[in-house]
Formats: structure tokens, sequence, C-alpha cells
């Protein structure tokens, strides 16, 4: 790709303290019909993780629920139960290309495998509906370009699901960070720990009956099954996932950009290495990145496999001239430069209230507190720390360009190869 198509992607841009992001053309192009109180018609893909969204969904007011999509059957019939128990009558469907065909169906949540889900987002928003899709929203850098090329091209509400952009105590937190609480501020750290244990060695088996395999793998180049690899360890595999960096890594840093009030950086580092166990995981365990913006800085540290829970860390602190400020979990702590504590907040969490602002959007042009294009920003953190990691080296990165500069290797994994016939297309 070249220099220009990237500078296309992502200009640089204010973030806003109330973490309200929408690209201005957006409050023009959904139809008046899409702005009435009348029902909206949703669909869950991905019944796993998506059984949160439809939740969510079976919340809310004007919202009926009437697809539910997964390849796995035996997923499948127990979401549809789950749904039908609360009174929704879905169609069901294996195959979400048969879903986006409904004329009816307004929005999809996109609670896939991370391989699919800008293939997913970019095949919605051409067949016309909004999406909520979950964080990281994209397997590599170059799918976040597609995802909100899409959702420009055919006027689409994107939402990616990195939720604490919603959560109040956090909205308020980085208020007070805009408003100068701790001083000019010039770094975060954030973290993540977990007792994770070991996936073990795959072994070739034949593909269980209620699984449609292919379906699965979708636009990812063909692989053989294994017996630890589906529903959950695809992640810790380059293949489908991101590893840690991408699967809750996102979470803090997206928070940490947020609150930094930086865009992308212009120096990255990820060491690191899978030293907890001798398995089939190919992302590391533990490791730290380190992403520098010119004038401020930031870093993740990930221990999934050690909880150190003697060390209590908090999900990110952000450093500034006159203290520091925790957020811890849904809520915050404001340190003074004595080491006191002045102030401290506690919080709700969970997504209904993110999935709301995606409801109230499609109805009234409300912002999105995660809009597809300020998502993809932070996930392109993840993208870069992992091509670091793979690497073994610093990359640089031009901002304005939106390229890694003079490294043709590191270049070569801004994108990934698809299946023949499953490559995306805008």
């Amino acid at each position: 790709m070249g220099n220009s198509t990237r500078r296309q992607f992502v200009k640089n841009s204010s973030v806003l303290a109330a973490a309200a992001t929408l690209t201005p053309w957006l409050f023009n192009s959904v139809s008046a019909q899409e702005t009435t109180d009348r029902e909206l018609s949703v669909g869950i893909i991905g019944t796993g993780r998506g059984m949160a969204h439809a939740n969510a969904a079976l919340n809310a007011k004007g919202v009926s629920i009437t697809h539910v999509c997964d390849v796995d059957q035996n997923r499948l019939a127990l979401a549809m139960k789950t749904v039908e128990g609360r009174g929704a009558k879905p169609a069901a469907a294996s195959d979400l290309r048969r879903m986006l065909d409904d004329p009816k169906l307004d929005a999809v949540f996109v609670a896939t495998c991370n391989h699919w889900h800008a293939p997913a987002t970019i095949l919605a928003c051409a067949a016309g509906k909004h999406v909520y899709v979950e964080k990281p929203g994209s397997h590599n850098a170059r799918e976040g370009e597609m995802m909100v090329g899409a959702a420009r091209k055919h006027r689409r509400i994107v939402q990616m699901g990195n939720q604490r952009r919603t959560w109040p105590a956090i909205r308020e937190a980085i208020g007070k960070l805009k408003a100068g609480v701790i001083g000019n501020v010039v770094f975060a750290r954030c973290w993540y720990d977990a007792d994770r244990k070991s996936i073990g060695k795959g072994n070739p088996v034949p593909v269980p009956n209620y699984l449609d395999y292919s379906l699965w793998q979708g636009p990812a180049p063909e692989r053989p099954y294994v017996d630890n690899l589906v529903h959950y360890n695809w992640h810790w595999r380059w293949h489908w996932g991101g590893g840690e960096l991408a699967n809750n890594g996102i979470h803090s840093l997206d928070v940490a950009r947020w609150g930094l009030g930086v865009d992308a950086p212009t120096r990255i580092s990820f060491l690191g290495g899978r030293y907890h166990f001798d398995d089939d995981q190919e992302t590391p365990d533990t490791g730290v990145a380190v992403f520098d913006f010119g004038d401020k800085g930031c870093s993740w540290e990930v221990s999934s496999c050690l909880p150190r829970k003697d060390e209590k860390h908090s999900t990110v602190i952000f450093y500034g001239t006159e203290g520091t400020l925790h957020i811890t979990d849904a809520g915050y702590r404001i340190i003074d430069v004595k080491g006191e504590e002045v102030e401290k907040a506690g919080g709700t969490g969970g997504e209904q209230e993110h999935i709301q602002n995606f409801f109230d959007c499609i109805r009234t042009g409300q912002l999105l507190n995660s809009e597809i294009e300020e998502g993809q920003k932070s996930t392109l953190l993840c993208h870069l720390g992992n091509i670091s990691f793979k690497l073994k080296r610093m990359l640089r990165f031009d901002p304005k360009n939106r390229s890694i500069i003079g490294d043709e290797e590191a270049n070569g994994l801004w994108g990934r190869e698809y299946r023949p016939g499953w490559e995306p297309v805008v």
C-alpha cells in the first residue's frame, strides 16, 4: 500500500475530553427512517462473547433481535434458546452472509474471532447495516484502514467495543486530566496480569460435526483442525489472533492514548516471550511494549501467566508534573506529588451504556463514544507492537503518512494473505 493511501486512513485530530468523536458527515448520512422511533432490527454474529451484546440489546428499548448467527450449532442452539426465553423470535443462521441479505436488518454485532472482525464489518457496511464490532476490530493494520474506508464509503455507523470510553468514572477521570488536575501529563503506564494456564499441544482430529470449520476459518488461509484451537486458544496463534496485546492490551492502551491526547507513535518496541509453558502458544505471555509519541510516551506490561498480586497494578497510571492519576478498573484515584491521595471515585462498568450509545447514534445522530476511526487508532498500537515483537526490533513510524519507516520486512506485516475468494473489498 502506498503512503498516499495510508495518509487517507486517519487524519490527525484532537481527542475530545468527553471521548465523543464522530466524523461530521455522519450526522447527515443516516436516513430519516433510521432516526425515527421505530424498532431497530439487530443481529448477533458470534454467540460466545456475543451473548453479552445480546443481553444488552434485549435490555434496550425499541430494539429487537431478529437474527442470531454462529458456525457452532451447539452454541447457536443455546443462544436461540436464551434469547427466545427473553421473548425474542430470531432467525438462526450459520453463515453471516445470509443474515446480511435481509433488507430489514438495521445493525449487527460482530463478536467473532479477530480474523473475522474486519471482513464481517466490511460485508455488513456494504449490505447497508450499522455495526458494533468487538475489540480489537481488526486482525492487522491494513484491515483497520479498510474498516474505516467501508464505514465512510457506505455511510454506516460503526462503533468499536472498547467500552471504557463510556464508563462514567473513566470519562470523568479523563475530563479531569484534560482540565489539568495533575498538571502536564507526559507518560502513561498500563498493565495486564492474569493466571492463564498452558494451552497444551494440539492434536489433529476430525472436525466436530456441530462445527462448520470452513466458515470458522472464513477469510483466513486454511489450516488443519486441532483440538486446542476452538473456541478460545486461537487468540494465541498469529494466524487468527493478536495475542494478549490485542486481546486485553487494547483496553488499557485505548484509555492511555485518550488521556494523553495522542494519535500515532513515532517509535515502537515490544520485547518479551512465551516464558511460562512449552506449548502451542506463539504470542508472548510476558513482556513490555513501549510507544514514543515525541513529547509523550506510554508503556504496556503483560504477565498473563503470573498475576503478580503483590504488586497490585492499576489498569493505567497517568504521570503528570503535579501528580498521578490511576485508572482502577471502573474507577480512579488521584495522587499528589507527595504521594498522598487527594481524590477517589468508583464507577460502574459493563457494556449496556456503550451499546446504548450505539443505538442512540443510529436513532438520533448522537456522538459515538468510540467511532471506528478513533478505535482503530488505538488498535494500531497493538498491531505495531506485535510487528515489533515478531521482528525483535524497534520500529520507526511516520504518523503523517501512516507508514513504517525504512523497514520493508515490517511493512510486509502491515496486512495479511487471504483465503482465495475471501479477500475483503471496500
